[in-house]
């Protein structure tokens, strides 16, 4: 396929997909009943209804002693959880993953990996007590125990979600996805345990106020960079195992044992009593540790999302491009497709110019471009499927609404003014976060 001028790679310049890791196209049989058919699916199944008994247990002791304290702490991180979830499940635009699989992920994460690692991470702390020194187990046994365990457990989720819909995972932006959705259930159920165990420390009997430190420090300071992004990591190792086909087998094993190697290490250094700061002694100090261990994974794993978001774009935008018909997408509007800001922008100018409709026309014809390139990528030697003739045909269909109102291009004028507000809006709320956290946590 030959790029073209205007598009992704144009002016006789490969696209990034056709130079780097290659997408594998979801096949049209892959429907979720299949996975019915196998042998892992009900293992899964099995394993999580376990977790689910052991969770349910577990929550209802602490309902039973503290009623209000669990209460709120099951209600807050429910809350937290949910941008967490929906910010993740869009990462992917143009090919979305089917919600049963990212609640399974999410669902291994809060249910299975949970209740086995807390008993592992006792067993190894025991060991390092008994090997090394009871002082060494205290100092040093979360920072050992903590990574070895759960993030062989939360890995093993994203090997299940392999096992069960392997036709799903077609980029390594996948194996991101279903990483972080492990990682975010985990963190989640992991909350509001150390919630309730706040409470209970606190020795003042049903009392929020521990719950509500906790959800500041665990879910605002520390949850930002926590066990979302490690297992983001070891997912994209997971993923490129499966989709780096033009590699050998060695290389992929390797990348896939380096991005485990590193959520270990993120998770090890997280943990650490390396630069470690009690709460409460000094709020700006914590703050600080917290960057300081937070925010290079999370540079990290938001360069590889970066990364992968862009190659996938290139290859899906590409076929849309192959058509050259620009009823169908012109080259600006494969531009604005490849880019979350862009399109949000050419959604507010179409606002702009001609209300809620053209918005609205705009927001329907870049889905209608997104799932006839997915459909597109799928019959790449015909072009032709039901599929594809449907959602073509909604293509032109919004084509038109959007010419009706004299607004015929879901474009914009201005690249950057999106994207500044939205960083501007992100870089004010952090502020706002951090002067609050500092305050709070200095008293």
């Amino acid at each position: 396929m030959t790029a073209t001028a205007g598009c992704p790679g144009g002016h006789g310049v490969p696209p990034r997909s056709a130079r780097t890791a290659p997408v594998h196209p979801t096949p049209a049989w892959a429907v979720a009943r299949k996975s019915l058919l196998l042998p892992a699916f009900w293992l899964v199944a099995l394993l999580m209804a376990v977790g689910a008994v052991r969770t349910v247990v577990l929550i209802r002791h602490a309902i039973a002693e503290f009623p209000v304290a669990t209460t709120a702490a099951l209600a807050l991180f429910a809350v937290y959880a949910v941008p967490f979830w929906l910010f993740v499940a869009a990462l992917d635009y143009l090919e979305r993953e089917p919600p049963l699989l990212l609640a399974t992920a999410f669902g291994w994460g809060g249910l299975v990996a949970t209740t086995v690692s807390a008993p592992g991470s006792i067993a190894i702390q025991n060991m390092l007590a008994k090997a090394y020194s009871p002082g060494f187990a205290a100092a040093w046994g979360s920072a050992i125990a903590g990574p070895t365990v759960e993030e062989v457990a939360k890995t093993l989720g994203i090997v299940a979600i392999v096992l069960i819909a392997r036709a799903q995972i077609n980029s390594v932006l996948d194996g991101v996805i279903y990483g972080s959705l492990v990682g975010l259930g985990f963190q989640v159920v992991e909350d509001v345990v150390y919630a309730v165990s706040a409470v209970a420390a606190a020795g003042r009997g049903d009392d929020v106020g521990p719950v509500v430190g906790t959800f500041f420090v665990r879910g605002f300071l520390a949850g930002l960079w926590s066990h979302t992004l490690f297992s983001a990591l070891a997912g994209a190792g997971v993923a490129s195992v499966l989709v780096r086909t033009d590699r050998t087998v060695r290389f992929r094993i390797g990348v896939a044992v380096a991005c485990f190697l590193g959520a270990w290490a993120c998770h090890f250094v997280w943990n650490s009593p390396l630069l470690a700061v009690e709460v409460g002694d000094n709020g700006y100090l914590l703050i600080a540790v917290l960057l300081a261990k937070g925010i290079p994974p999370m540079l990290a794993i938001l360069l590889l999302v970066r990364t992968a978001r862009h190659r996938e774009a290139d290859y899906y935008t590409q076929q849309l491009a192959a058509l050259d018909d620009p009823d169908i997408a012109t080259p600006a509007e494969l531009r604005v497709l490849s880019m979350g800001h862009l399109r949000a922008n050419a959604r507010r100018y179409a606002y702009a110019r001609v209300g809620v409709l053209g918005r609205r026309a705009v927001r329907r014809l870049q889905r209608a471009q997104a799932r006839l390139a997915l459909e597109l990528s799928r019959t790449q030697a015909t072009h032709e499927s039901a599929a594809v003739s449907h959602w073509r045909d909604e293509v032109l269909l919004q084509r038109g609404r959007l010419r009706a109102l004299g607004h015929p291009e879901a474009t914009t004028l201005d690249d950057r003014r999106g994207s500044m507000r939205r960083r501007m809006l992100i870089l004010t709320v952090t502020l706002l976060i951090l002067a609050a956290a500092c305050a709070a946590l200095s008293f």
